[in-house]
């Protein structure tokens, strides 16, 4: 895809990377590359930060606590 055609309908761009990799070009040489989400992680070995597991918690599941050990947070020994 061209970066001019690109430019002009991302929406088009962002389509089509879900089914493969969208390489953009510059005057016919190859700058960029548009990748689904899913595709860069399988790439990049990404995992599932803290945060991500969190966010996707099962409402269901028994919320988590944590009490702090004697003498932690300033509780008096």
């Amino acid at each position: 895809m061209t970066s001019r055609a690109f430019n002009q309908d991302i929406s088009q761009a962002k389509r089509a990377a879900r089914l493969a990799p969208v390489v953009v070009t510059d005057r016919g040489t190859p700058t960029h590359v548009l990748l689904s989400i899913e595709a860069y992680q399988r790439l990049s070995g990404a995992r599932d930060t803290i945060v991500d597991l969190l966010a996707a918690r099962d409402d269901d599941a028994a919320p988590l606590t944590i009490a702090p050990a004697d003498g932690a947070w300033g509780n008096p020994r």
